[in-house]
């Protein structure tokens, strides 16, 4: 029964005007913070004193303003030629780079054409120095590497865009490189852009080698983890020579048939597992196999006209010069790297690599690279600020501290980014600024 001194909440839209008038705003503030971190590294630096700019009368943007503002896109999901014009517009994109207006696409694909390959070899090694110095202050003598490849389509006659293996499009042309992270910081430390029709293996020793030269003199031990595509003697040559580790998952057309052969140990009522020497051809010594084989199911076979039960058997083998571990416990070991396809999925999706493309090849290389250094910045920022955030995504990590909307304010010689009094997060994005003023002034 209703009450009596009861009223009823009545209630009706509201409807409001629209204008186009305000000035100096920012939808993301969190770059107050993640610019100064990256001026902090002396980047901005670098690239004014790698790229330098002689301004003529219709030149009005440095080399290193064009490269940094594609950075600070790639940090905020923005991707494409237009629409890295569109983010120049922000009032604090324009402060922070201290832009006289917004920088057109056609200014920004001179500029990187401009460059060639001279200037994508020259980006690629500054990238090299810096991730190995950022290794170095870390101070970690052993590290493990990660190394795996990936494809991203591409819908056009690029240049080095070529058919391949492609899981996603079969028989479409696409980009196919090669990454590697160091996995104690999610860091990625090297990655080179190649044609789609590289297979994965394709230089492999040379990129594993100028990954290994970036690394600093501190770190005594390299662990090696790649799947089969890097089953390589020349590779194992390498590391081993350099007296490093390694575990990669065998790839060989007579695989099934080895295993076939070897003596097996039972371990479980569905597991059991091998060890043993192997010298593939053209390999200069025999190395160790470790290999375990599971049931998958059993088949109903016809066995001379009587139905009999047999197990159908999964089988995974791994080459490595690992000491005192087994071969189940190197399985486990080897499935632990899964995690670092998920910084490949992260660097790809969430920082835009790959998704800014133009016909020029040198071109969309020194894209790509901008877009790995803004997962590497990313990844370093949150590790020194808080170990919760860096264990994040970069997208969450983009949508609660970066993507916040702000008016841009400038009384006196001091700017000043206003953002919303009742902001959720706003505690914990004080926070997070703390720690890493704290870092950059420690």
């Amino acid at each position: 029964m209703q009450d009596k001194n009861s009223k009823k909440i009545s209630f009706t839209a509201c409807s409001v005007k629209k204008k186009f008038s305000s000035e100096q705003l920012t939808s993301y503030s969190g770059l107050s913070v993640t610019s100064d971190f990256i001026n902090h590294c002396g980047i901005y630096g670098k690239l004014e004193h790698l790229f330098p700019t002689i301004r003529h009368n219709a030149s009005r943007f440095s080399t290193a303003q064009i490269l940094s503002s594609i950075l600070l896109a790639s940090l905020c999901g923005v991707h494409r030629l237009k629409r890295i014009e569109n983010f120049t517009f922000d009032a604090l994109v324009v402060r922070l780079l201290k832009l006289p207006k917004n920088i057109d696409e056609d200014t920004i694909r001179r500029h990187l054409t401009g460059l060639g390959e001279r200037g994508a070899r020259s980006l690629h090694e500054l990238l090299l120095d810096f991730t190995g110095l950022q290794v170095s202050r870390c101070g970690l003598k052993r590290v493990t590497l990660d190394c795996d490849s990936s494809t991203f389509t591409v819908y056009g006659n690029q240049q080095g865009a070529e058919v391949g293996y492609n899981s996603h499009k079969k028989g479409s042309k696409s980009y196919h490189p090669i990454l590697c992270f160091v996995t104690e910081m999610k860091l990625l430390v090297n990655s080179w852009l190649r044609p789609g029709s590289a297979y994965t293996s394709n230089g492999v020793c040379e990129f594993v080698k100028e990954t290994l030269a970036a690394l600093p003199q501190k770190v005594e031990k390299v662990f090696f983890r790649a799947d089969s595509g890097f089953f390589n003697g020349g590779l194992f040559n390498l590391l081993e020579d350099g007296k490093h580790e390694y575990l990669v998952k065998v790839k060989l057309k007579n695989l099934k048939d080895l295993l076939a052969g070897q003596t097996w140990q039972p371990i479980g009522p569905r597991t059991a597992t091998c060890q043993f020497t192997h010298q593939c051809s053209g390999w200069r010594n025999p190395r160790m196999f470790y290999a375990v084989r599971i049931i998958k199911q059993m088949v109903e076979v016809d066995y001379f006209g009587e139905k009999q039960f047999v197990p159908e058997y999964e089988y995974f083998c791994y080459c490595s010069n690992l000491k005192g571990l087994d071969a189940l416990q190197l399985h486990t070991l080897y499935g632990s790297r899964s995690e670092s396809e998920n910084w490949i999925e992260q660097t790809k999706n969430s920082l835009c690599a790959g998704k800014t493309i133009t016909h020029d090849f040198w071109v969309n290389d020194i894209l790509w690279q901008l877009s790995s250094f803004a997962y590497s910045l990313s990844v370093l920022m949150r590790y020194r600020g808080d170990f919760w955030v860096w264990r994040q995504e970069h997208s969450t990590f983009r949508e609660w501290f970066i993507r916040v909307p702000g008016k841009v304010v400038k009384s006196g010689r001091q700017v000043t980014v206003k953002m919303p009094k009742e902001y959720y997060r706003k505690a914990g994005w004080r926070d997070f600024e703390q720690r890493i003023t704290t870092t950059m002034t420690g």
